[in-house]
Parts: C-alpha cells; structure tokens; sequence
C-alpha cells in the first residue's frame, strides 16, 4: 500500500517523500489506519518491521491538524533504553521536519544536571511529545516536574523488554496518571502471559495486530558448530583466524559470561568491548561510541544491544550460547547482513542446547550448516535431541530422606539446624 492512501496529512507525506519511501510495510500498513481511527492498538512484531514509524506518522499527524491543548504534554512515548529513545528521538525529527508547531523532548538517564534542567523546562513548557525511559520519567513525576493530565496518546515500544527489565510497576504507575479517554498503543516482538496481562490493564478495547516471525534474511549465512562448553574459546579463536574480527558482535545470555568472553579476548590482544545491564549508562554509549567508530572491533553483549539498535555494517554475529527462542534467535543475527552488507551468524552449541537449536531449525525450515570442530579439540556432542530422563525431572537427582523438621540426616542421625 501506498502511504498516500492512509490520510496522513501533508507535511506527513513531505516528510515521507524526502526520506525516498513509497510503500508501507505490513506493520504501518494494518496499524496507522487503526491509530488514526483513535482505536487502541496492540501491535506484536519483531525489531525492523518499520514499527516506529507504524505509530509516530499518525500521532505527529493528527497533532499537526490541531485541536489539542496548547502549552501541555499531548504524547508521551515510553522506550526500554536510552539507546532506542535516542533512535526514536531521532526518527521523530525526520518525520515532523515541516511540522513547525509540534515539539518534542528525550528523557532519559545516565547525564548530566544540566540535561536533567533542560528536560524539565522542555516538560514544563508543555513539549507536545516525550520520549521517555520508565525511571527518568518517574523521577520527573516525582519531583513534580511534568503534568500527565492532558496526554492523549500512550505509546509502548519494545513492551516485552521493559518488563522483563523490571519496569512493570512504573508502566501501571504512569498509566495511572494518563486520562481516561488517552488512546494507548502497545508494541512487543513476544506475546508472553505478563504482556497480556499488561495489555488487560492498560487497552481499551484494543485492535491487536500481530505479524508472524519472519524469517532471517537469505543473504545471512547461517552456520552452527557443536561443541562442549570447555571447546568453545578455541572454536570463537579460530572463527576468528577464518572469518576475520572486524565488526563482530558476540551475543550472550548471560551477563556474567560477556565479561568472561570479553576478558579472555583481551588477554588474547583482541580489540573488544562489552556491553550489559551492569554498566553504568556513560559507560554504555562510551562502548557505542567506539564500536559504531571502528574503534572497537568485536562487541561482547547481552540482548540489550539485540534490538533497536541501528548499525548497518556488523560483518559478523557469534552466539556464544543458543537464544532462548526463534524469535531471539532472528533479532540477534538480524544486526548483520543489513542494509546492502552480507553477513554471516555462527552459533556455538553444547550439548544440553541441541534440543533448543533444533527447535530453532524447525522454525527457519532448514537444518544450519554445521562446521567442524577445529583439529586437536577432540569429539563433538553427537548432534541428537536428549531424552528426558524417566522418573520424575530431567536432571535433578532425587533428594536424599529428611527426617523431622526436613533436616537432611547423617549418619543415620538428624543433621542440626545452622544457626542464624
């Protein structure tokens, strides 16, 4: 569809005609009619569908056709990190360019005093649009520094993700501050229970709009090395000896581990960063900085960097472990082979994950090449689903008999309590 069949107003369309776009995607398609009609809206697709623009067009629209309180908050968008409120911030001065009445702010931490002042001015001036992390704009409502009372549009982005980072009580405490009749619109790339259950609480009535998985761009080269945990560095050395360590990003579970990964490679004179919740937020966009810059060459990180986060020349993606999912699976490699790059994802399987990467296979289609191990690591898992063991659950031993007071016994004798 054409975006000049979805009645978006002209300094709408400019914009969009500067930017070379002509089509819709499906998202934008099925959700800016849906936004327009003042419906609420629950929208579940992966990072890259275009989503941002799916609910900042209609909103900038509409806000540009008037009718809205002047001098007040008309808009507040809620991001999971300060990295994509920035993204967001951006899009948002391409899409309201000719829009010359419609203002807008980014809140987030990790700043200075002097971001934070000129934050509440921009608030207090009545910005007609916040793009705000939950803990900055909390702290703002706390300080009574911003007035929610005349908000007419709610946006969730990347919902999944500020649940799973904690931030569920202050959506609801924020939520409760917006007025009755404020049109919400939600995004989220998963649709697990908790997302359900906040879209109850929070949607009225809502148009739910949910675009499959697809699948990882053809033009990633998909590989798999199965190996055993104690394997897997000399496998990450000679991945590196074949396809090079420029522009690499190896992603990990575990935050424990991405400092593990990225200290062993630094001792191995490996130009790397790493990239996780336990970093302050300076430190973050100081390893950024200086991976967007070149001046870093493999990025270590958590799924915090998975999505959102536009770098469109990564040669190479590395899951150090198996992704939860399939659709962790696509939004990890899907930071290479963008734009007009070719890219290639090797995942490191153990053994205990071969079930799990199966499950992934079933999901892409295929079976993913598998590379050998390097000469001299010895044998590999034999690649097969594991059998759940019989009798009770998988991998758990069964507990040893306790006697009173459920005090494991030794040598046929109550063991005592430790004191407190």
């Amino acid at each position: 569809m054409d975006f000049y069949d979805l009645y978006l107003n002209d300094n709408a369309l400019d914009a969009i005609d500067d930017m070379g776009w002509t089509s819709c995607t499906p998202i934008q398609e099925k959700c800016i009619p849906e936004i327009l009609d003042g419906k609420d809206v629950l929208g579940i697709a992966q990072t890259g569908t275009g989503k941002t623009a799916a609910y900042l067009l209609p909103i900038l629209s509409m806000l540009d056709d008037g009718g809205f309180p002047a001098d007040s908050i008309n808009c507040v968008i809620m991001s999971p990190t300060r990295e994509l409120a920035q993204q967001i911030d951006q899009a948002m001065q391409g899409f309201s360019y000719y829009m010359k009445d419609v203002s807008s702010v980014a809140v987030y931490g990790g700043n200075d005093g002097s971001r934070y002042d000129q934050e509440y001015k921009s608030m207090k001036m009545g910005a007609d649009i916040i793009i705000a992390t939950p803990g900055r704009l909390i702290s703002h409502i706390t300080m009574g520094n911003v007035d929610l009372s005349k908000v007419s549009f709610f946006v969730l982005d990347e919902a999944d993700r500020m649940l799973d980072m904690g931030f569920h009580e202050d959506i609801l405490s924020i939520a409760k501050l917006l007025p009755s009749n404020c049109q919400t619109i939600m995004f989220s790339a998963t649709m697990p229970g908790k997302i359900e259950d906040l879209a109850k609480n929070i949607l009225k009535s809502p148009s739910i709009i949910k675009l499959a998985v697809s699948k990882p761009a053809e033009k990633i080269k998909q590989l798999a090395c199965v190996c055993h945990e104690n394997q897997k560095e000399k496998v990450l050395k000679d991945i590196f000896k074949q396809y090079g360590q420029k522009r690499v990003i190896i992603f990990s579970s575990s935050k424990i581990k991405v400092k593990e990964i990225n200290k062993t490679l630094r001792l191995s004179n490996i130009n790397s960063g790493e990239m996780h919740s336990d970093l302050m937020q300076s430190q973050r966009d100081e390893v950024m900085y200086l991976f967007k810059s070149g001046q870093i060459d493999v990025l270590v990180a958590t799924d915090i960097v998975a999505r959102g986060i536009d770098i469109d020349d990564i040669s190479m993606v590395i899951n150090y472990d198996v992704p939860h999912d399939s659709e962790d699976y696509v939004h990890r490699i899907g930071r290479t082979a963008r734009a007009d790059h070719d890219g290639i994802a090797i995942t490191l399987v153990r053994g205990k994950e071969i079930s799990k990467f199966m499950q992934i296979e079933q999901f892409l289609g295929h079976e993913v090449e598998k590379i050998p191990l390097p000469k001299g690591l010895g044998k590999a898992p034999e690649y097969k689903a594991t059998e759940p063991r019989k009798g009770g659950h998988p991998g758990k031993k069964k507990g040893k008999y306790r006697g009173k007071g459920g005090f494991k016994k030794k040598n046929g004798k109550p063991k005592e309590p430790r004191k407190q």
